[in-house]
């Protein structure tokens, strides 16, 4: 199931990839169509900030080329997304998690 940021907005994508989706578009070279539809999702998305999204869900980020071989496989986040407070995600703070 792919989580398309640009129609759903990152925020949206990455709650989607908690709930099971298992792909993200990454590379959008020039995107018209939600923009003219009123998208407010950004215009494009840095590799860092789509493998941040991607760890703060929970999952492993692995870039893929064409025919889905792996290109390059990314770490696991150290703290999931769900032990941070959006303000401090945005703030890049990271919170004490407490068992």
């Amino acid at each position: 199931m792919k989580a398309y940021w640009v129609s759903m907005t990152p925020e949206v994508a990455q709650i989607a990839l908690s709930f099971g989706a298992d792909d993200v578009d990454g590379t959008i070279v020039h995107e018209t169509i939600y923009r003219a539809a009123g998208s407010r999702s950004p215009r494009s998305l840095t590799v860092s900030e789509l493998v941040r999204l991607i760890q703060e869900a929970g999952r492993v980020p692995i870039e893929r080329d064409t025919f889905y071989n792996v290109v390059r496989q990314h770490p696991r986040a150290s703290l999931p997304e769900a032990a941070m407070k959006v303000r401090d995600r945005n703030a890049q703070k990271h919170l004490e998690v407490l068992s």
